[in-house]
């Protein structure tokens, strides 16, 4: 246990000394420099510059006097700090990579993509509404088991500026069960108009990136067939802003159609 601290504080940053002598005081909380080299095995010719170090650090409190008597700042507080500081550079390198990516992505000669498997086709699908920033137009021929949810929980996590439109069927079979299209997204901050879909998916973000969805289906009811889904994802911009419009407005006489009704 005592070596597992010692390697989760150098990751902090800390020297191994450094690292003793933190761990030490959270046992004695303060002491002197020479009670503090005993408890931490830490030699005294070293112990000084140690504390001095975890001084600057903001990981002990120091009192003057003679002698001088050093206190540990409350682990809490030092992870708490240390956690946030870390989801910054997280976050940070993670927008900075993101950034790299997309810029360099649209440039990869041939940005066509055939995915196959329904778990990794719902993962792109994901991966695609989390990027999005101002539209996600969508159409909706038949839904993969438990996809639903799926969609609803990252519809959730972006920003609610983010204006999502979804043509959908009013219901489709999974497993042979009828399930409800519309009534699977009611409750997210979509706008969703019934239509005639035929059996195909499709999405399309911010005029960028549109993605297909196909599968076979059995029987009468059309049950999808998950072991034959296939998804196309294609970055080429002008195909995906062609589709767009040509969605944009079907959405357009549908609304309409439905304000004369």
């Amino acid at each position: 246990m005592q070596d597992k601290t010692i390697h989760l504080l150098q990751k902090l940053g800390l020297s191994t000394y450094e690292a003793q002598v933190y761990r030490s005081l959270s046992t004695i909380i303060t002491g002197t420099p020479s009670e503090i080299s005993t408890e931490s095995q830490v030699p005294r010719s070293k112990v000084y510059d140690v504390l001095r170090r975890l001084n600057e650090k903001g990981y002990i409190d120091v009192e003057r006097g003679r002698p001088l008597k050093y206190t540990i700042v409350p682990p809490r507080d030092i992870f708490n700090k240390e956690k946030e500081k870390l989801i910054e550079e997280l976050n940070e390198t993670e927008q900075n990579l993101n950034n790299t990516y997309e810029n360099q992505i649209s440039q990869v000669q041939a940005p066509m993509w055939l995915i196959h498997n329904t778990e990794k086709i719902i993962k792109k699908e994901l991966e695609i509404i989390l990027r999005t920033k101002k539209t996600l137009n969508m159409r909706i021929g038949f839904l993969f088991e438990g996809e639903a949810k799926q969609l609803n929980d990252a519809f959730q996590k972006i920003s609610k500026n983010v204006e999502i439109n979804i043509l959908a069927s009013p219901y489709c079979y999974v497993n042979h069960e009828k399930i409800n299209i519309i009534s699977s997204f009611k409750d997210s901050n979509v706008n969703i108009i019934k239509a005639d879909i035929p059996f195909v998916k499709m999405m399309i973000r911010d005029k960028k990136e549109i993605m297909h969805i196909y599968t076979k289906f059995s029987g009468e009811k059309k049950s999808v067939i998950p072991d034959t889904a296939i998804g196309i994802w294609n970055r080429y911009e002008d195909i995906a802003k062609n589709y767009d419009d040509r969605f944009i407005d079907q959405m357009n006489k549908k609304r309409k159609k439905q304000r004369i009704k």
